[in-house]
């Protein structure tokens, strides 16, 4: 029997990240997850997981803190010693982030700042830094945005940052294909979560407007892009590199 594979997903105790990590475990990886702030959900989410026969553990990171870093994978390294009984991983999942929703003409350099260290120098630096515990022939998998593609008002920083991130995508492909490592970005449409404040899940305006420009005519659920990132870490989608996955359910197009 194999032994499995280690999936690490920033931003793993709920909403997206959350569903990620369970379908990870769904298909027969063992995940560590990163939290910002809510351990109790993450360690919810530990032991869902650990109840499917896998190994889990979360520890706590800042995903736009790059000089905690280093730190940071210390710890990974410790946990996967102690935890999954081995010194490297195989997949970097780049989910963790937040929204932001202001015209760009009000934009602040400081709003700025923090969206370009959480969605884009963040994974750009850890996934450098990572890459020495990471296992030839495994995968990254980074987070976007439909909005890289459907402008919406009020999300220019937001999106500018995705883009960076989604060229940043192409680049890796192409430069870690010597190690047999794939990088695809997935890119969700609007979401019912608590990103960005609920704003899709809680008000209703904002989710019938969606949902009117969605050819399959609701807004998005977690559970709707979970198994798409998890099928990204199987040995199916092993000859799929470079690509950016749009998982909208058709919207504005």
């Amino acid at each position: 029997m194999s032994t499995p594979k280690i999936a690490l997903v920033t931003g793993g105790s709920r909403g997206l990240g959350k569903d990620m990590a369970l379908n990870l475990a769904q298909k027969g990886l063992d995940v560590l997850l990163t939290y910002h702030s809510k351990k109790e959900e993450a360690e919810a989410v530990v032991a869902e997981i650990q109840g499917q026969g896998h190994k889990a553990a979360a520890l706590q990171l800042d995903a736009s803190n790059v000089s905690s870093f280093d730190a940071f994978l210390e710890q990974v390294k410790a946990t996967l010693g102690s935890t999954f009984g081995t010194e490297r991983f195989d997949f970097l999942i780049n989910n963790a982030g937040t929204g932001l929703y202001q015209p760009y003409p009000e934009v602040t350099e400081q709003q700025f700042d923090d969206m370009l260290n959480i969605h884009f120098k963040g994974p750009f630096f850890l996934t450098q830094k990572a890459l020495a515990l990471m296992n030839d022939g495994g995968g990254i998998i980074n987070i976007s945005s439909g909005l890289t593609r459907i402008i919406y008002p009020n999300s220019a920083t937001y999106a500018s940052m995705k883009a960076a991130t989604e060229t940043l995508t192409k680049y890796q492909a192409k430069e870690l294909a010597s190690r047999r490592i794939r990088a695809n970005i997935v890119a969700p449409g609007a979401i019912e979560t608590d990103f960005g404040g609920g704003r899709t899940r809680d008000n209703k305006g904002v989710n019938a407007h969606i949902a009117s420009l969605t050819a399959m005519g609701r807004v998005g659920l977690p559970t709707d892009i979970g198994p798409v990132v998890a099928f990204l870490c199987t040995d199916e989608a092993a000859w799929i590199d470079a690509q950016r996955i749009e998982v909208t359910g058709g919207q504005a197009i």
